[in-house]
């Protein structure tokens, strides 16, 4: 299950904390069942957790605490197990529009004093970078057209035991209620089941799906790249244009000047993209050219919908390199101009004058025949 995030409340309330990740949740349940052996092998007894108004919510009160609970900050909240079956890391519930559909939550203190917890439903939604959070508490949504909520967060109801006081060292079990409004659209309706104690939070998943029709679609849009060469990424946004819940699968082809550019083969995106829902997401792109102009083309696929297809265009130059080698042509240039220049002035100099005034024939300097006799 991926992690649940509150936003912090707003002035006034106190802030929220990270709620627990699905390991978190699963540890949870492997330490509950240790201390229901622990609770067999010793001997049991039982307690009775109070709420704020007169009906109880039911408590076992556990010999020893498990390892499990050794380094988390005193209590832990997980779906009840329901009989001999495995532990549940989320609840599912399924149902008509107009019905009640019911659930417990357990809530484990293996601490050694007694703790006050407050529950409320939550809506669930995904964050612009894909992760999935819960709205933070507040009042109760108006209903829209036709009786419809806001969110299926508003739907569950602890009844009177929406603050629980759990004894040290046990567990107790508090039922709560789904009620899903008679004009509900059919698919998923994403919610969470939180739980509160001095700042702290924990949130367990509800999987809610009304009964009826249910559409699996999604589109990819704004596709970019940023960066280049083994840093290039591939950004897009994805978009949930169904009514259930999408598991994405992306690849990636590119197709350059020279030829098909290395690109990402399928994968699946560590997203789950709710109902409606818009996320901004990016692809490392290492095969990435240096030097090319390319055709980049998004596939993402999820079950049962249709492939969602977008492209873009990218160019990649190396300026750096187109610089440095510039810099250095000119360079060269310069000195092969200078080295002609000087090659230019040696041989004028050698020469002598280019033109020279002619003498006329009167004002020659007498010539003199040598025979070797004297004068």
């Amino acid at each position: 299950m991926p992690v649940l995030r509150t936003p912090a409340l707003t002035s006034g309330r106190r802030p929220l904390t990270a709620l627990l990740t699905a390991a978190l949740l699963l540890g949870a349940a492997v330490g509950a069942g240790s201390t229901t052996a622990a609770t067999a092998a010793t001997g049991t007894g039982t307690a009775t957790a109070t709420a704020t108004a007169t009906a109880p919510a039911t408590a076992t009160a556990t010999a020893t605490a498990t390892a499990a609970h050794a380094d988390e900050p005193g209590w832990t909240a997980e779906p009840a197990a329901g009989g001999a079956g495995p532990a549940r890391p989320y609840f599912y519930l399924s149902g008509p529009a107009g019905t009640v559909l019911e659930d417990r939550l357990a809530l484990t203190n293996g601490s050694d004093r007694e703790r006050t917890v407050t529950l409320r439903g939550a809506d669930a939604y995904n964050t612009a970078d894909g992760a999935l959070a819960v709205r933070p508490a507040e009042p109760p949504a108006a209903e829209g057209p036709g009786g419809t909520a806001r969110g299926a967060g508003s739907w569950i109801s602890f009844g009177t035991a929406t603050t629980v006081r759990i004894p040290p060292r046990t567990r107790a079990v508090v039922p709560f209620t789904v009620t899903v409004p008679p004009a509900s659209p059919p698919g998923d309706h994403p919610a969470a089941v939180i739980a509160t104690e001095d700042g702290r939070e924990a949130g367990v998943r509800v999987h809610l799906r009304v009964a009826g029709p249910t559409l699996a679609a999604l589109t990819v849009e704004d596709v970019s790249v940023r960066g280049k060469g083994a840093r290039a990424v591939v950004a897009y946004t994805l978009v949930n244009r169904g009514n259930v819940a999408l598991v994405p699968e992306l690849a990636l082809r590119a197709e350059g000047l020279f030829g098909e550019v290395p690109g990402r083969t399928a994968r699946a995106l560590p997203v789950e993209l709710l109902p409606g829902q818009r996320v901004s997401l990016t692809e490392p792109w290492p095969g990435a050219p240096v030097l090319d102009d390319v055709d980049l083309t998004l596939t993402v696929t999820a079950p049962g919908a249709a492939p969602a297809t977008a492209g873009a265009s990218a160019r990649f130059v190396p300026w750096g390199i187109a610089a440095r080698t510039g810099a250095g042509l000119l360079g060269l240039g310069a000195v092969a101009l200078a080295a002609l220049l000087l090659v230019r002035k040696r041989r004028a100099r050698g020469r002598g004058p280019a033109h020279e005034e002619p003498v006329p024939a009167g004002k020659r300097a007498p010539e003199h025949e040598l025979t070797g006799a004297s004068r």
